[in-house]
């Protein structure tokens, strides 16, 4: 191992690791040579979220929920786990092998055993009608979803060793953040100091800081940069990968470690994205599934995820995509 993957091992590894939320079987930089670009879904899946850890993503359908893990090194994959007859949207894998999913329409969320497939818990956000679940990410000491019809974010307080909840809080959105027709909060990130969280919101293109402590909001400078149908968000150290899903292209921004300040540096497309809609990353990877929001859904439509190089040079990171948006929070605890 050369110092330098040594270094930015450590960079990004240690902080996680002293809090004592990833395992501590971390990888530099995981193998993807030999592995396939493109990742072929089930037809007629309508896949939108996806999450990776240790080798296999996960994938929702927007159709009935069903969950289909694939492996990255093969492409072969299966359903894990089957839907509530509601979509199954943003997700992410925690260090106890569970994945937390954000249940678009049905207003709701549900924790999954990644081995097993057994739903561990189900949580009813809102019994509104107006109401499409949306996104998630983990903090060290709670799961965190969007509302993009609601002005406020879902809240599941983790106890002690990672205890599930037995009911979710609703933390309102106030400060800069102005509710708008159409899709609002979308995808959502920490910031590279762990102190607050990141939403992008769809309707107007705007990157906003939440403070995860009173729900207020504050817009990020990004300059003249605007996010237009921005969606899923990833954070890999201050570089935060915005996919902007009918412009089928990734805007990479670099932030200040506080999150109040970016500037876009450059975009990745790819021939094969057909409305990417989120990212994860794996290697030297980012991988995204594409919704075909503008293609007709049938129950034999193509659905694929396409992966494409995360940057001009290798990122070295564990292979838990929790330890890419580092899961925790410098703030005293919520």
């Amino acid at each position: 191992m050369s110092h330098l993957v040594r270094r930015l091992a450590t960079l990004v590894s240690v902080p996680a690791l002293m809090l004592g939320l990833v395992s501590t079987s971390v990888a530099t930089a995981a193998p993807t040579t030999g592995a396939p670009t493109k990742l072929n879904l089930p037809d007629g899946f309508q896949p939108e979220g996806i999450a990776i850890a240790r080798g296999t993503a996960y994938f929702g359908s927007r159709v009935d929920g069903d969950i289909f893990a694939v492996d990255l090194m093969t492409g072969t994959g299966k359903v894990i786990s089957q839907g509530p007859g509601t979509g199954s949207l943003g997700m992410k894998v925690d260090h106890f092998g569970r994945l937390f999913v954000a249940g678009a329409g049905g207003g709701n969320g549900r924790v999954i055993d990644t081995r097993t497939g057994r739903v561990l818990a189900s949580y009813t956000f809102t019994t509104s009608a107006d109401t499409f679940v949306n996104d998630v990410i983990l903090s060290k000491n709670a799961a965190w979803f969007t509302d993009s019809r609601q002005p406020v974010l879902y809240k599941l307080p983790l106890g002690r060793h990672g205890k599930l909840p037995a009911k979710a809080q609703t933390v309102p959105l106030s400060g800069d953040y102005q509710h708008t027709a159409g899709t609002n909060a979308n995808g959502i990130a920490l910031t590279p100091d762990g102190r607050a969280l990141i939403i992008v919101q769809s309707s107007t293109g705007f990157l906003f800081r939440v403070d995860p402590r009173t729900g207020v909001t504050r817009r990020i400078d990004i300059g003249d940069a605007v996010m237009t149908n921005g969606d899923g968000l990833l954070l890999i150290g201050r570089t935060l990968f915005v996919v902007q899903n009918l412009l089928n292209k990734v805007a990479v921004l670099t932030l200040n470690q506080s999150g109040t300040k970016g500037t876009l540096v450059r975009e990745v497309t790819s021939p094969d994205f057909d409305v990417p809609t989120t990212a994860a990353a794996f290697g030297d990877r980012l991988y995204l599934p594409n919704a075909r929001f503008t293609t007709p859904p049938t129950p034999t439509t193509a659905y694929w995820a396409t992966a494409v190089s995360a940057t001009t040079k290798p990122i070295k990171h564990a292979v838990d995509e929790g330890e890419c948006d580092r899961i925790r929070f410098l703030a005293p605890a919520q």
